[in-house]
């Protein structure tokens, strides 16, 4: 048979039920006896000061004085029979009155007249006043011994008055009833408010232990910093209250974020509007730093919220690889064509045996696609930049646009990171083509202009589309807003998003203005990303031809 074992509750809600009843009860019982003790002794006090009153009184009795003066101490005395009747009228426990000698010549116990007290009368046949509770024959008084002098003054002997100390007990056990009726009372409103916070502890809690609560905590600090989302929680004055290591990486965090306002954390922009509520919406994209973002946010029950973020970068530049990808496919597709009639041409030529005619319609081919990736290599010495603007050429001859390199083009080799360069001026190459392809200009052309000025790269392209009206020239560079419809494998209005946000990031600008002649001009600004010259830095020569 299971033996029935009684133990320390697991609940939350339970442990502090139990923990402030039983701090309830330990602070009435304290309290009581807090007062009991001051009231025991003032009741001892009234008692002393009763007996001395009873002493004085009888000490002042002329008969008592001559009495002992002139007669003997016995039973029946003059002494004996005047302290009996002091004793009867104020129901003290005894009137004593000894001579010099401590001789007792007055007691309650007759057989004790004639013999000598129990304890030392000195003090008050020294002419001192003593108040005590003690114990003597008659049991525990409360006493008061004061000398008893004769008409001269003279200390002829002392008086001992007792007042019962069952007394003093039986007033004190008297109030001990309507004390515990408050204690009592304070206890019940006291159990009563524990056990409504026990309730709602146990409401917030869900009866789970506290062991279960730090399994809890512990697990939830270790998934929290094991998922690959970014978390941050915020209350409802907008502070953080907890950051993981992917939302700290994304958001580039400081280690002391926790705690802080989440306008002291992060800079003014679309994503403290993001976390912050101020925009609202599911999948709300934002660009942080390099990094675009997928940001979700969900309140809480107290105010606050939960925001989780996605990083949404390395499917942003596969979305935007694969415009590549296909827009080279697109030109290669067109320049398979074009290459199938050239072919055609010299099949044509050799046909008609001109066999000169078509090593010179070969040579003049040959040398024009040369001549056209040559003069771009040898202006652009970054060869990533270099080879963008050539296979961005071939994407705007497919589509039928003239793209061409300003005169002022010249872009020497020693950049830190010209990945940076590539994707702002791939970005803004896209968007020209976009606004001017299509039919929608006559003579469609896009400008290219790259140059260092003052150590700083300078990126300009225009082109003569329909431009941007001014009201919008701020827009055009938040996340999320495009005129563009977007493909199914990516969302649009991030690219000048991250253009701008590049930009920043080398603490540069990004603007837009407009093109004499109509059309709209970008102008992206890299102060710091220019490498100290080299003497010998390489020629950079884009090898082979496109074609």
């Amino acid at each position: 048979m299971a033996r029935l074992r009684i133990g320390w509750p697991r609940q939350v809600f339970a442990q502090v039920l139990i923990a402030q009843l039983l701090i309830t009860t330990g602070v009435l019982l304290l309290l009581t006896g807090l007062f009991l003790q001051p009231l025991r002794s003032q009741l001892d006090d009234q008692a002393e000061h009763q007996a001395l009153a009873i002493a004085q009184t009888t000490a002042a009795d002329p008969d008592i004085v001559s009495g002992l003066l002139t007669s003997a101490p016995t039973p029946g005395g003059p002494v004996q029979r005047q302290a009996e009747r002091t004793r009867e009228a104020t129901g003290a426990l005894y009137v004593v009155v000894l001579d010099p000698r401590g001789i007792r010549w007055s007691h309650t116990d007759l057989r004790e007249v004639g013999r000598r007290v129990s304890t030392d009368p000195s003090v008050p046949l020294h002419g001192h006043v003593i108040l005590q509770v003690d114990r003597g024959t008659l049991g525990t008084s409360a006493r008061a011994k004061v000398p008893l002098r004769d008409g001269a003054g003279t200390v002829i002997g002392a008086v001992s008055v007792g007042i019962a100390y069952s007394g003093v007990q039986n007033r004190l056990l008297a109030a001990l009833p309507g004390l515990l009726r408050y204690a009592g009372t304070a206890l019940a409103v006291g159990a009563c408010a524990a056990l409504l916070v026990a309730r709602t502890l146990r409401k917030r809690t869900h009866g789970v232990s506290v062991r279960d609560i730090t399994a809890l905590l512990s697990e939830r600090e270790a998934m929290l910093h094991a998922v690959r989302e970014g978390v941050i929680a915020l209350d409802e004055h907008d502070r953080v209250r907890l950051v993981n290591d992917e939302a700290a990486r994304l958001l580039a965090l400081a280690d002391d974020a926790e705690g802080r306002d989440l306008d002291d954390v992060l800079p003014a922009g679309r994503s403290r509007d993001v976390i912050s509520g101020r925009v609202t919406g599911r999948d709300l994209l934002t660009v942080r730093g390099n990094r675009v973002l997928i940001a979700n946010r969900m309140p809480t029950q107290d105010g606050g919220s939960v925001v989780t973020l996605r990083d949404r970068t390395e499917v942003e530049l596969l979305g935007r690889e694969l415009d590549s990808i296909k827009g080279l496919l697109d030109a290669l597709r067109a320049q398979d064509h074009e290459h199938a009639n050239r072919l055609h041409t010299v099949l044509g030529y050799l046909e008609l045996d001109m066999t000169a005619r078509a090593r010179d319609f070969v040579a003049h081919l040959t040398r024009a696609r040369r001549a056209s990736a040559t003069a771009v290599s040898e202006r652009i010495r970054v060869p990533m930049v270099s080879a963008l603007l050539v296979g961005k050429s071939a994407i705007a001859s497919e589509r039928g646009v003239t793209l061409r390199l300003s005169e002022r083009t010249h872009l020497p080799g020693g950049l830190t990171d010209g990945r940076d360069v590539v994707t702002v001026l791939g970005n803004l190459i896209d968007n020209a083509l976009d606004a001017v392809g299509g039919g929608r200009v006559c003579g469609p052309d896009v400008e290219v202009e790259v140059f260092v000025e003052h150590g700083t790269v300078v990126v300009r392209v225009a082109d003569n589309g329909p431009g941007v009206p001014v009201d919008l020239r701020d827009r055009i560079f938040q996340e999320g807003w495009t005129t563009k419809e977007s493909p199914a494998h990516r969302d649009r209005g991030l690219g000048l998003a991250m253009v701008r946000s590049l930009a920043e990031r080398y603490g540069g600008t990004a603007r837009v203005a407009a093109r004499a002649g109509g059309g709209s001009v970008f102008t992206v600004t890299f102060p710091d990303i220019v490498s100290p010259p080299s003497a010998t830095a390489p020629r950079t020569v884009l090898a082979g031809d496109p074609s």
